[in-house]
């Protein structure tokens, strides 16, 4: 069974049960304590449930419920890359695109870094995204300000203020979540203020977010259905935000 799936069963066991312990879960899985204990680390770390001795018990979910870029990095791997090879055939061999923080969009640079394009200008306010990208000798800016340690991200006035001076050809922009009524939201206002700074920066912006995403609503929306040109995802949307998303003249590009 891979880690993904382990995942689930044992948020479902959670949900459930109200408890699991390490030592039922090594027992079901078949895999040591220690590896249990790392999935009951990350999915603590992600809001699932909270450690205690011996096992977990139910967490409260929370609108500001936030994994890291490490933990979000591990999550729908094989997703991500296919949503990053599709993002890939709209960036230009020139001019200028702007990738927002996250794993998807890391998952982006990482494939620009097979094909890249000598004429591109790469914008971004995400400290390893700007370091990959720079290694591989491609033009980056990086946008500056105070960097959050969980995102790896500059936010903040600075932050705002250069990107409220560009106007970049694409944009392409992750999410913690995508809903029919609230629109596209993330659980921290100064990278939910840099987010909607990055679409007003670009021509024209393109959601790049796996199908975990949808229905779900964190703490700060941070633009419309309307304000998005694309999403790119791995599986169709259906009922309420497959309409919406239609109503708002939203191009979905299933990978």
């Amino acid at each position: 069974m891979f880690a993904e799936e382990r995942y689930r069963v044992i948020s479902s066991l959670v949900m459930t049960d109200g408890r699991v312990t390490v030592a039922g879960l090594s027992a079901h899985f078949g895999i040591t304590k220690e590896t249990v204990r790392r999935d009951l680390a990350l999915l603590e770390n992600d809001g699932v449930l909270r450690r205690v001795h011996g096992g977990a018990i139910g967490g409260a979910g929370a609108t500001t419920n936030e994994p890291s870029l490490t933990s979000r990095s591990s999550r729908h791997a094989a997703e991500k890359k296919r949503i990053a090879l599709a993002a890939l055939a709209l960036v230009p061999d020139r001019g200028a695109v702007v990738l927002d923080a996250g794993s998807t969009t890391g998952a982006l640079a990482e494939a620009l870094l097979e094909e890249p394009r000598t004429g591109l200008a790469v914008i971004t306010h995400c400290v390893p995204i700007a370091a990959v990208m720079t290694a591989a000798g491609l033009s980056v800016e990086l946008v500056g300000g105070r960097v959050r340690a969980l995102t790896s991200a500059a936010v903040g006035s600075s932050t705002l203020a250069q990107l409220g001076r560009l106007r970049a050809d694409i944009a392409f922009i992750g999410a913690n979540g995508l809903s029919a009524d609230f629109g596209l939201s993330t659980p921290d206002l100064d990278e939910a203020a840099v987010k909607t700074a990055i679409i007003r920066a670009s021509r024209r912006a393109v959601l790049v977010a796996d199908s975990s995403k949808f229905d779900q609503e964190t703490l700060v929306s941070f633009a419309r259905l309307e304000d998005i040109d694309a999403l790119i995802t791995d599986r169709t949307p259906h009922d309420a935000l497959a309409a919406a998303l239609a109503d708002a003249g939203v191009e979905v590009i299933v990978a």
